[in-house]
């Protein structure tokens, strides 16, 4: 009876293992279809004025889709947007990350751009390193910021 109850869990774990590395490889589920989301502190009929997008946003008009919605508990307006067009899943990966050659990173800094555009009128961007002399956790943190992509996610 002790070995019925040891073979139930390791047989679950096992099964819900090998339907994870199906699921993940099914040809229906594709790495760029999840909708990349930015709140803005903004009526909605400020974010979509006129039927345009903010202008990072813009430029990619023509390859994504875009959503413009109210924000849950009345806190604004959430900004979606995805790719129309099928990313592989090969340059979503993290090696192709970490290269900054990952296509959603410049979908991510597009909706973080129009965010700042929308609710401060500009961009922010340091325009000066932080300190004058060089440090190991200065070193540290700039590699970290230029594997980032700019985009502020590792």
């Amino acid at each position: 009876m002790k070995r019925l109850w040891w073979t139930v869990p390791v047989a679950a774990a096992g099964a819900a293992a090998v339907w994870r590395s199906r699921s993940a490889r099914r040809p229906d589920r594709r790495a760029d279809d999840r909708w990349l989301t930015v709140t803005v502190n903004l009526p909605a009929a400020d974010v979509g004025a006129e039927g345009k997008l903010p202008p990072p946003l813009d430029d990619l008009a023509e390859r994504i889709d875009v959503q413009i919605r109210p924000a849950p508990g009345d806190r604004g307006t959430e900004l979606a947007a995805r790719f129309k067009a099928f990313v592989p899943a090969a340059s979503a990966s993290v090696p192709a990350r970490l290269a900054g050659q990952d296509p959603r990173q410049e979908l991510r800094r597009a909706l973080r751009d129009a965010k700042s555009l929308l609710e401060a009128a500009e961009v922010l961007r340091p325009d000066a390193p932080p300190t004058t002399r060089s440090t190991p956790g200065g070193k540290l943190v700039g590699v970290f910021t230029r594997r980032s992509g700019g985009e502020g996610v590792l």
